[in-house]
């Protein structure tokens, strides 16, 4: 028998003791061994629960038993997460997590270390929760060249940006609701203001392209701003408002990383990703365009990620999985106001509309004006050939001079 520990008994936590657990003869037979849950790492006390005897608030106890080979760290957050994790690779245990923040913040220096002492750091959940990503883009599509990756990377946003498009919702409706249904945290920041979608494209960029990409890296951007206004003109003009966390390869080799709301059009494979689900595209130059869809969250289907890995984990006890990247710093990224792409601007102005359309025509590349039913009379908005972000806001700032004030700048997306 092979023993395992459990850092944190949180939701994920308790999913993966209870996966472990309910599928320990299939598991068994998968593995060609049985695992065992040696220790559950949690500050609480559970005297209720049917693994009580299993609990312990001391890592050393985990630390210090020579018998535990795995450990799966779901505690969240930097710290003491980081410092556990570093401890048991160390010591020669390997470790599983989902926690997309210690991936995204600390995965080269991990990375390294499970390479030095011929152990392994495995993260498939960290991205898309039950939705397989990692492996598939490291193992299956490892003969391509990844040209881009882009997602639908978090549920929350997703279900927010539905309620808006399909009953009309205003964003803070929209919130309310998710929180309710237990989507959204009381404080949503992390997911609103775009900072959670961050972290996994981070993720997958550094995976991808070999170099680790921190998220300060990363342009981020919430739909916090986006409006019904701009659901609107978005169906006019024949798409739909995503988040998208999106990273390609430029022809210097620098990357394009970000994650804001773009418009995609409605035949996109993304445009129909609704509610809490995830897609994830990978564009491959010799698989072309490979889609993965799913619940990007829940007990469950994060809780199978971790325990797949930990699975994968006990056939590799004897060797190493390869799965690295290298440390990196900023000039590996394109700065953002050097990024190009089209764009959705939406204005209003006491100007005649004559007015706002020349002036608009004067300063924008190639600009096409879309309409909508019930648009208020000071309200304009167009749409744009592809333009340099600086250019762009250069322009806009022209606007703002003229007197015609810019509320909404979307980028046009072409997945």
């Amino acid at each position: 028998m092979v023993q395992a520990a459990v850092m944190g008994y949180g939701v994920v936590g308790s999913g993966v003791v209870e996966v472990l657990m309910e599928h320990k003869d299939s598991i068994a037979r998968r593995t060609k061994e049985e695992i065992g849950i040696k220790y559950i790492l949690d500050i609480r006390d559970f005297p209720d629960s049917p693994f009580r005897d299993k609990f312990t608030k001391s890592f050393e106890d985990i630390i210090n038993d020579d018998e535990v080979k795995v450990v799966a760290e779901v505690m969240g957050g930097v710290n003491p997460a980081y410092e556990f994790t570093k401890r048991c690779l160390e010591n020669g245990k390997s470790v599983v997590t989902s926690n997309k923040e210690l991936v995204a913040t600390k995965g080269a220096e991990l990375l390294k270390i499970a390479k030095e002492h011929n152990v392994n750091y495995l993260f498939e959940a960290s991205v898309g929760g039950g939705i397989p990503i990692i492996r598939p883009l490291s193992q299956c599509l490892a003969a391509n060249e990844v040209i881009e990756i882009a997602g639908i990377l978090n549920g929350t946003t997703n279900f927010i940006l539905t309620k808006m498009i399909r009953e009309n919702m205003s964003f803070d409706d929209a919130l309310a609701m998710a929180q309710k249904l237990g989507y959204a945290e009381r404080n949503p920041a992390a997911d609103v203001e775009g900072h959670d979608a961050g972290r996994k494209i981070s993720i997958l960029a550094s995976l991808a392209y070999g170099k680790h990409v921190y998220p300060q890296y990363v342009h981020t951007q919430g739909i916090t701003k986006i409006s019904l206004e701009d659901v609107s003109y978005a169906a006019s003009w024949g798409g739909v408002i995503k988040l998208i966390g999106q990273v390609k390869r430029l022809e210097d080799d620098t990357l394009d990383i970000t994650v804001e709301p773009m418009l995609i059009e409605k035949t996109s494979q993304l445009a129909g990703v609704d509610d809490v689900f995830n897609g994830i595209l990978v564009r491959g130059d010799s698989t072309g365009d490979v889609v993965f869809y799913g619940k990007g969250a829940g007990k469950l289907p994060t809780a199978s990620a971790v325990v797949a890995d930990i699975m994968d984990c006990v056939k590799h006890l004897k060797r190493r999985k390869y799965l690295d990247w290298a440390d990196g710093d900023e000039s590996i990224v394109k700065p953002y106001e050097q990024t190009e792409y089209p764009v959705y601007i939406r204005v209003e102005s006491a100007l005649d509309k004559k007015q706002v359309k020349q002036k608009v025509k004067e300063l924008f590349n190639n600009a096409h004006t879309i309409s909508r039913t019930d648009s208020a009379e000071n309200e304009y908005a167009f749409v744009t050939d592809s333009m340099v972000v600086a250019d762009q806001q250069k322009a806009a700032a022209a606007l703002e001079e003229s007197g015609i004030k810019v509320l909404s700048k979307i980028r046009i997306a072409d997945l």
